[in-house]
């Protein structure tokens, strides 16, 4: 029974130090991104960086758990040279263990060729592929790409032009924003695809709704007077849904607004990038 007990106790040790090490680094990684020039820190954390946090903690293979970060990184709407800039502060971090914050001097030309070989090639990949599948859906949400909504947004701006009338006065863009910037893992994914049941709900006609970013959707729908109505109910009903687990309900509120749509489909285009990173 001792040694059972001994061994046990053995076991959460070690378990419960490396999560506190996946913790640490984390954390760590993410204050060197930010400081090395991240631009929209809430969007920051991905299921992936936690895969990336383990490979490093435990040891393993870097260039599988990086070439699945580069992929969520071009699909979430990141450059290529922010990736690579996000990538370097990870070495930084890895190679400066005992700078504790993490504000460390980042070298975007100092991480390994096969790291950034692996993540640029998957980035690159994710963005082709996003093109060639432009009218396709997300497959955890099953809520239209941020490709397709380009496209769809190609057509309003057709059709207004040829009635000569502006898509402001024709359509309405709803954004919806979560701070997911605590939350981490599977947590972060059940909260969009709750937000995408929420949108579906209370827009079932013919509006198109597409995830823009790892925490933020959107609704693109014809102009009418019952729109903002049901804009404030999505929101209140996607703030019951998500205080059903603590991890979600800890956050600010969801962030819901109306953006006006500009006059030309390029201004448009802008304006969703903006929108995805924000």
């Amino acid at each position: 029974m001792t040694v059972r007990e001994a061994g046990s106790r053995s076991h959460r040790g070690d378990a419960e130090g490396t999560d506190r090490a996946l913790r640490v680094l984390r954390a760590r990684w993410r204050t060197a991104s930010i400081a090395a020039g991240w631009r929209f820190p809430s969007d920051w954390g991905l299921p992936e960086v936690d895969a990336v946090c383990s490979s490093a903690v435990l040891k393993t293979d870097l260039t599988g758990a990086l070439t699945g970060l580069g992929r969520a990184r071009a699909e979430a709407g990141a450059g290529l040279d922010e990736t690579l800039t996000d990538l370097a502060a990870l070495h930084a971090v890895l190679t400066n263990p005992d700078s504790a914050n993490g504000l460390i001097a980042t070298d975007p030309n100092a991480a390994p060729t096969a790291l950034v070989r692996a993540a640029a090639l998957a980035w690159a990949d994710a963005s082709c592929g996003e093109l060639r599948n432009a009218e396709t859906t997300e497959n955890l949400t099953s809520l239209t790409t941020h490709a397709y909504l380009r496209t769809r947004l190609a057509e309003v701006y057709r059709q207004a032009a040829r009635d000569q009338v502006p898509v402001s006065g024709s359509h309405s863009l709803l954004a919806v924003t979560l701070d997911l910037s605590k939350v981490n893992g599977w947590p972060r994914l059940m909260a969009m695809v709750l937000a995408a049941d929420v949108l579906r709900d209370v827009f079932d006609g013919g509006e198109s709704i597409a995830i823009l970013g790892p925490s933020v959707a959107v609704v693109l729908a014809p102009r009418e007077p019952s729109f903002g109505d049901r804009a404030l109910s999505a929101g209140w009903l996607l703030i019951e849904r998500l205080s059903v687990d603590p991890q979600l309900s800890s956050g600010r509120r969801p962030w819901l607004r109306v953006e006006t749509l500009p006059d030309t489909a390029e201004e448009a285009r802008e304006l969703l990038q903006h929108i995805s990173r924000a």
